[in-house]
């Protein structure tokens, strides 16, 4: 009996030193981990605040393999955990995620498992640092959204999220899926208008196939909240006009881009002023944020700004133009929280050049470029 004993002591010793040694391959081999609410996605963005995008990163298309990671930054500084609770210990409590898949499938759209394992790792920095984050589809060049191209579209639109799906169904609802980023016809006079009629259904038809395709696959996905776009996740008449919201399910979420306004926002060789005393400064946010109201908020279907931001630019004096975006910032999220709507703001690391220099966050330092900027997007969550 003695041995018997002993033989079952060490068995259930080695038993849960193996399930302590497996904590990331329970993960995905016990696919209904954790228990989901059953809420709707209009409560559930009351508990989103403010969130910051993880730019130019896992959505980054040069390189090869898992290194295509830090193709697109300097210092080759790949993400880590202790990265994100520098996110979130400034007052975010929202991590986006944007992940190019495209770069990373063979010839069946066959998703390479080291790119999937990786994106989970990077998940669950921002689930672990106990932050909402959402997992979405980026820099794609094959769902193009036109008559001829959207049966081939939706196919592999649906072998990607059957398998992101799959991974990720023991998830609870701190994860969220992004259908589609910018869904917009590159290269043509509609790229950035809004599109047109057809080009919008196209968009429609992918949401619809990508919210079918998710509730279908299992798990914690019944009840998961999904972000589908507009056109281009564009905030203009028309594209949020003619977006379709499916019926009878209360666990969608509508993805809005907003760089407003643009001149100062967006366009480098644009402004570098802004002023809240300036009505033509100020009447861009807030004409984005009513027409959000009555397309979106009034029916009780909830938004999410999953990008927004400014530009660094140089002034006449190579000084900075800081104080005007921390103006711009102010003003931005005070009409945000006044609706409701959390934004996430586009940080992809870029501080020099010409470009689009939206940085933020120093990554190798852990350090923040522009702190007052970063208080100017935060604080008014902290009350």
């Amino acid at each position: 009996m003695k041995i018997k004993k002993i033989i079952s002591f060490a068995l259930a010793a080695t038993m849960c030193l193996s399930l302590a040694a497996c904590g990331d391959k329970d993960k995905k081999d016990n696919p209904v981990a954790q228990e989901i609410r059953d809420i709707s996605s209009f409560d559930l963005v009351k508990e989103l605040k403010v969130g910051w995008n993880l730019g130019n990163t896992l959505d980054a298309t040069g390189g090869e393999g898992v290194e295509s990671e830090t193709s697109w930054q300097s210092n080759d500084i790949k993400t880590s955990k202790d990265m994100v609770k520098v996110v979130k210990d400034a007052g975010f409590n929202v991590l986006r995620v944007p992940t190019t898949w495209g770069n990373h499938v063979d010839e069946n759209f066959v998703i390479d498992e080291a790119w999937l394992n990786r994106v989970q790792e990077v998940v669950d920095y921002g689930i672990d640092n106990d932050m909402f984050v959402i997992l979405n589809i980026h820099h794609e060049e094959w769902h193009f959204p036109s008559e001829e191209k959207q049966e081939e579209g939706k196919e592999k639109l649906i072998k990607i999220w059957t398998q992101i799906s799959e991974r990720f169904k023991g998830y609870d609802e701190h994860l969220i899926f992004e259908g589609l980023n910018e869904p917009r016809q590159k290269g043509t006079a509609i790229e950035w208008t809004g599109g047109d009629t057809k080009s919008r259904a196209v968009v429609n038809q992918f949401n619809t196939a990508f919210v079918e395709t998710v509730r279908n696959s299992g798990g914690n996905n019944k009840l998961r909240h999904l972000m589908i776009p507009t056109y281009a996740a564009s905030s203009t008449s028309a594209a949020m006009r003619d977006l379709v919201v499916p019926e009878g399910d209360n666990k969608i979420i509508v993805s809005i881009h907003a760089y407003t306004p643009y001149d100062f926002a967006l366009n480098p060789s644009g402004t570098d002023q802004w002023s809240v005393d300036n009505s033509s400064d100020t009447q861009p946010i807030d004409q984005l944020f009513e027409s959000l109201e009555m397309n979106f908020l009034s029916l009780n279907i909830p938004v999410i700004i999953g990008e927004f931001g400014s530009v660094s630019k140089i002034k006449e004096d190579l000084s900075t133009n800081i104080d005007e975006r921390v103006a711009c910032a102010t003003y931005y999220i005070s009409k945000a929280k006044e609706y409701g709507v959390p934004c996430v703001w586009w940080d992809n690391g870029g501080f020099i050049g010409q470009g689009e220099n939206f940085g933020l966050l120093i990554r190798n330092e852990k350090t923040w470029k522009f702190p007052n900027l970063v208080d100017a997007i935060t604080s008014p969550y902290k009350d």
